[in-house]
């Protein structure tokens, strides 16, 4: 009975933990296997990264700067010992003043009524008038390195050197020049400010190009300056319209004056001319006449009866030792045409 009371199922505890040995040690070695791999696994995600086409990547290892990577998969050492800095080098970027981009597309929404906003774009302009005036800057990124560790805070650094090298244009112009004709060389001239102070503060930027996207007047003397626009629109239309009245009838007046001069000038000459001819007739008509003057006389009477002869209506041909001429001569005082 005792012997039964021992052992009573018949199962050898001895067995029992033989096998909770083997079964341990088989668990502990599988949680290390996997511990093992989830450390792999943790390494190689932690070593491992993809730098995009359009980016370039800064490397730091304890915060300092090792080197600059370009586009591709790469490796780092692991649990944040090195780390990079990804920098989109061939994308355009943008920076908007005076307002800001509430749904970007076809048509844009904008919204222009936040204090900071209405801050940056109002401008005094060197004749003492007030502007509000909104523009966009767009830039890339071209020295990575002295992007991320030359200046804190780029962007906003960005933003205050744009608003100073605009605030500094606008103060050289006047208001007129500033909302009229004067636009192009305001954006020339802020955009080479902006580069030099990016040069200068060694920001790693460069501006590819600078807009106004519009200028105003302040909202209190919209209507007045609008006014004041068109009348100067008005102005600038007539005096258009007067130079091209003078265009068309000045130069049509100095023509007909320059012909009448010519002509004068042509009839001038042409008298000049034919008296020098008549004295030159003449004095050859007076030289032949010396050498035979009663064959000059004939000859000159005959020539002249030539002429005179052909443009008679009636002809009457009387003998030169003829003493009357009644019997020839009607004296009614009406010839046979009927005209005295």
């Amino acid at each position: 009975m005792a012997g039964l009371s021992g052992n009573r199922d018949g199962f050898d505890h001895g067995d029992v933990g033989e096998i909770g040995r083997k079964v341990g040690g088989s668990l502990r070695r599988n949680g290390l296997r996997l511990l093992g791999i989830g450390v792999l696994i943790f390494l190689v995600y932690s070593a491992y990264y993809q730098i995009e086409p359009e980016e370039v990547g800064l490397v730091t290892r304890f915060g300092k700067y090792i080197n600059t990577v370009q586009p591709g998969p790469h490796l780092r050492m692991p649990f944040g010992i090195d780390r990079v800095i990804k920098l989109p080098v061939q994308r355009q970027l943008k920076q908007e003043f005076g307002f800001r981009t509430q749904t970007p597309g076809v048509r844009s929404e904008y919204d222009e009524t936040n204090d900071e906003s209405k801050r940056e774009s109002r401008m005094l302009t060197g004749d003492l008038n007030v502007a509000n005036v909104e523009w966009i800057i767009q830039y890339k990124i071209r020295d990575p390195k002295r992007f991320v560790f030359r200046v804190r805070n780029v962007e906003n650094t960005l933003r205050d050197i744009s608003e100073a090298a605009m605030r500094r244009v606008v103060g050289d112009h006047s208001v007129t020049e500033v909302l009229t004709f004067g636009r192009e060389t305001i954006q020339s001239q802020a955009k080479q400010a902006l580069q030099e102070l990016c040069e200068r503060y060694e920001t790693g930027i460069e501006i590819e190009q600078l807009v106004l996207q519009d200028v105003n007047p302040p909202e209190q003397v919209r209507d007045s300056f609008n006014e004041v626009n068109q009348a100067i629109q008005e102005r600038e239309r007539m005096v258009n319209q007067a130079w091209a009245k003078y265009n068309s009838v000045i130069p049509e007046t100095q023509g007909k004056a320059l012909q009448t001069l010519q002509n004068a000038e042509g009839y001038a000459t042409e008298r000049v001319n034919r008296a020098k001819g008549d004295a030159q007739r003449f004095l050859a008509l007076q030289t032949e006449y010396a050498k035979a003057p009663a064959v000059t006389r004939t000859r000159i009477y005959l020539e002249t009866m030539s002429k005179i002869i052909p443009e008679a209506r009636e002809r009457v041909v009387v003998d030169s030792q003829l003493k009357g001429l009644l019997p020839v001569l009607s004296l009614s005082g009406q010839n046979q045409g009927g005209k005295p």
